[in-house]
């Protein structure tokens, strides 16, 4: 039997998380100002996620705007936020940094990474913006606890993404891509029979759960289509 896709849901508060919950998602992204693209969370958002559901949770390390760790001292801050994450219970993560050349930039990922201590995150969509996706792969390929791209296949969407994304699922088994792919950035329910008959099983979804645009809550009535779709678009 197939196992059941992932569907991942942004969540900004508890009354997010609740209704993603309700609504059928497997997984939260938790952040904080998607004015930014979603930044780090406050811890007290964080444990109060943690108090209200029960489902997975992958929380966003992420400072500014933008895909740069920064300086010396900005990577330092970002190793203490994820220790503090750690400390206030927090066990899956989401991260990803470019340096000026759009390249990944490794030595801000290894500093990070070694403070999760072999917990499981996501590469998030820098992958999108980099210059080179097969380098950043192969470079990140073999770090601990790294199992999920979340990726739209293109920095303009899954609309333009979608070959480079059917191109990488039938590279599943090659190194660098053993991890899963998790679609998200302009994707649509229409797009989601596709991306399943190509073997995709992971989709992210953000404004499209919530009917009134980023200033209104998910809806756990829109969490629960997009649960239904990908549920019924899975292979035989």
């Amino acid at each position: 039997m197939s196992k059941r896709a992932v569907l991942e849901v942004i969540a900004l508060d508890v009354e997010d998380a609740v209704a993603a919950q309700a609504g059928g998602a497997d997984r939260l992204e938790v952040v904080a100002d998607m004015a930014a693209d979603g930044l780090t969370p406050p811890v007290t958002v964080l444990t109060g996620i943690r108090a209200a559901v029960d489902i997975s949770l992958r929380v966003m390390v992420r400072l500014a705007d933008g895909f740069a760790a920064g300086a010396a001292k900005d990577v330092d801050r970002l190793v203490r936020t994820a220790g503090e994450l750690r400390e206030a219970g927090a066990e899956e993560f989401v991260l990803g940094f470019l340096d000026a050349q759009g390249s990944v930039d490794l030595a801000a990922v290894e500093r990070i990474v070694a403070e999760l201590d072999g917990c499981p995150w996501t590469f998030h969509r820098a992958l999108d913006h980099a210059d080179d996706r097969d380098a950043v792969r192969k470079q990140l390929d073999g770090l601990p606890g790294l199992d999920t791209y979340l990726t739209a296949g293109s920095a303009a969407g899954v609309d333009d993404g979608l070959p480079t994304l059917l191109a990488e699922a039938a590279r599943h088994a090659e190194p660098g891509y053993e991890q899963q792919l998790l679609v998200g950035g302009g994707l649509r329910l229409d797009h989601v029979p596709r991306l399943r008959s190509a073997g995709l099983n992971a989709f992210h979804i953000g404004g499209a759960a919530r009917p009134h645009g980023w200033t209104g809550p998910v809806s756990e009535q829109s969490v629960r289509e997009w649960r239904r779709t990908v549920d019924a678009a899975q292979p035989k």
